[in-house]
């Protein structure tokens, strides 16, 4: 029946006024809310969640100022693995090849892994060879951990707490890593306080140098920097004296009387010495009397010598 409003669809007339539109009740719904937040501020927003994650992630430990070397390292073959054992270099593994002979070397390598507590795996040769990239491992090879650099501000704090004049061995852009581990172990036997590589265009803690340096490098910190001119005129503004080795130095290492203040020794590369911007940023050029012209020393040799000579003068 026409206007019945119980009909299905109808509509219901009510006595009652119109509900207000834009004004009254509703005008506070339409007011601003002020600028739009940061992402990081809303809390379901996925930069918000990844904020709170780092947060938690930074609570857990604590911070490092130094950076890491971005992938580990392998150790291969017998007499290397006994050898970096015994000297105590960090390894987060050992490995060892279906159906290797069992000889003294590899029993001491079992016998060091059973006292360390460290983790022994037999896997297949194969896997081992695919693992160590194809390197001679004999039957057995250890997984290094990644390398965990020191901030090069770190050196003289550690210089502080022993209360000792700081002392450090800065290497300009030695590429053998044998040179680096002789050097770092000249370090720790004469009293350094750390060593200062650049990050680029020189050898890292690579295993080789872990081997060379027999253990030290678990003793001396080794600093990264992105630019060792820099690095060095900061020491310089914290009191330290840069003295550099070169052979055509106008001091003599004997006659060198300033070695027991704050003093940063820099090594050059194996086959240009230190480069110019380098040599021009040290307050001294010091050079190693030799019987001959014609000889010369490596990079660890001659930081070998010179921290001998720093040694004897603070004494």
């Amino acid at each position: 029946m026409a206007g019945n409003s119980s009909r299905k669809g109808a509509i219901r007339k009510s006595s009652k006024k119109p509900a207000a539109g834009s004004g009254g009740r509703v005008r506070r719904g339409l007011e601003g809310k002020g600028p739009t937040p940061k992402a990081v501020d809303r809390p379901y927003h996925k930069a918000a969640k990844a904020k709170a994650r780092s947060e938690r992630d930074a609570g857990k430990r604590p911070p490092r100022r130094g950076s890491k070397t971005s992938d580990a390292e392998w150790l291969a073959g017998r007499n290397s693995l006994v050898e970096a054992l015994r000297e105590g270099v960090p390894v987060t593994g050992i490995y060892v090849a279906e159906g290797a002979e069992r000889d003294g070397r590899l029993r001491e390598v079992f016998r060091i892994a059973a006292d360390r507590g460290l983790s022994l795996l037999e896997v297949p040769r194969a896997e081992l060879d695919r693992m160590t990239g194809g390197a001679v491992h004999q039957g057995v090879a250890a997984r290094l951990p990644a390398y965990e650099y020191a901030h090069p501000d770190d050196l003289l704090a550690r210089a502080a707490e022993a209360g000792e004049p700081p002392l450090i061995v800065a290497l300009d852009s030695i590429t053998d890593p044998r040179n680096l581990g002789a050097a770092i172990r000249s370090a720790s036997g004469f009293g350094a306080h750390g060593v200062v590589i650049p990050e680029r265009r020189a050898a890292g803690m690579t295993a080789a140098a872990w081997k060379t340096s027999a253990g030290a490098a678990a003793r001396v910190p080794v600093a990264q920097t992105v630019n060792l001119v820099r690095q060095l005129k900061a020491y310089q503004d914290a009191g330290c004296m840069v003295v550099g080795l070169a052979a055509e130095g106008e001091v003599s290492l004997p006659d060198f009387d300033l070695g027991d203040g704050p003093l940063v020794v820099v090594v050059g590369s194996e086959g240009d010495g230190l480069s110019r911007l380098v040599a021009e940023t040290c307050d001294q050029l010091v050079s190693i009397p030799m019987s001959s012209s014609l000889e010369s020393l490596n990079a660890g040799v001659a930081a070998g010598i010179a921290l001998y000579a720093v040694a004897r003068a603070r004494a």
